[in-house]
């Protein structure tokens, strides 16, 4: 089976939640982003990612925003399920931007990265990257990818969400609304390309949007039926 959650900031309590104990040897399960494990190359997070690599189920991620994009980027890029990849370790990987995969039968669309929304202080604070947001490179190489499928793919998984999907999130709560290039680029997609459901994770919500699309954090949800797992 496949499930998918929300972003992790490399919260290692995260899998000791109960919904986690549904996950079995032969699963997959998905991050939107900001996944937070690899982060400073300390001792504790390599006795993290220690851990993580004995669970019998792959963890697959897109990047967020929040992520140490030097030491992803550092690593060798490798084809798995069709598509670029950065192990992590063999059930650890890193889905790349842009890219289609196949992942027991079923065809994925994943665009990781975005803004920051604290972007401001992170700037400050020296922490800001500018590979978090995708360059022209990997827009072109996603667009490019999923025409080869024929603009259909079973399920879209990204860290930000289509620019209607966000202007109704934000404004629903009364708050400003920041679209960026990428919002514009996904919302483009979402108009143009078929799929049967669209997660992303950058809002830190769980919510289901519509009967195609989820705003998804700390739950996880089961892909295949799109419920959520207790």
């Amino acid at each position: 089976m496949i499930y998918v959650t929300g972003d992790m900031h490399g919260d290692i309590t995260r899998f000791d939640m109960p919904e986690m104990k549904n996950l079995k040897k032969g699963d997959t399960l998905i991050v939107c982003g900001d996944f937070g494990f690899l982060w400073d190359g300390s001792k504790d997070e390599e006795k993290r990612l220690k851990k993580l690599s004995k669970k019998k189920y792959d963890i697959c991620f897109i990047d967020g925003t929040h992520e140490n994009f030097e030491m992803l980027n550092a690593l060798p890029v490798e084809n798995r399920y069709g598509g670029k990849t950065h192990r992590i370790r063999d059930n650890i990987i890193h889905l790349m931007r842009g890219q289609v995969f196949t992942i027991e039968g079923l065809t994925f669309f994943t665009m990781g990265g975005g803004e920051s929304p604290d972007i401001d202080i992170r700037f400050e604070e020296n922490a800001w990257s500018k590979n978090e947001f995708p360059d022209r490179k990997e827009l072109i190489e996603g667009a490019e990818n999923i025409e080869r499928y024929g603009c259909k793919v079973d399920y879209v998984i990204t860290h930000e969400p289509p620019v209607k999907i966000k202007s109704f999130l934000k404004l629903k709560d009364g708050e400003s609304v920041h679209i960026n290039g990428l919002n514009t680029y996904l919302e483009e997609m979402s108009e143009t390309c078929q799929f049967k459901h669209w997660y992303f994770g950058s809002m830190h919500l769980d919510k289901h949007i519509s009967s195609s699309m989820t705003a998804v954090y700390g739950n996880v949800f089961n892909v295949l039926t799109g419920e959520r797992v207790y």
